[in-house]
């Protein structure tokens, strides 16, 4: 695992990604997983992650408003 996240972490400085919009893409997509491998079950889920259900909650609201914000830019710069 060591060398293929060494493998996209030069892939990513290369592309110039800073680190916050690296971890809040990869937090976003490992939770998402993790929703779809437990059914979308909060508990279940925030259990695997060894989160809160309230905290997974949050994230999960903050990630949604956050693809609608980026969604209506786009429509508007289109």
């Amino acid at each position: 695992m060591r060398s293929r996240l060494e493998a996209l972490i030069d892939e990513m400085l290369d592309g110039q990604i800073l680190l916050d919009e690296a971890l809040r893409e990869f937090e976003r997509l490992y939770i998402q997983k993790a929703l779809t491998r437990n059914g979308n079950h909060l508990s279940r889920t925030a259990k695997t992650l060894g989160i809160h259900r309230n905290t997974l909650s949050k994230r999960v609201l903050a990630y949604q408003k956050e693809s609608r914000s980026t969604g209506k830019a786009k429509r508007a710069g289109a």
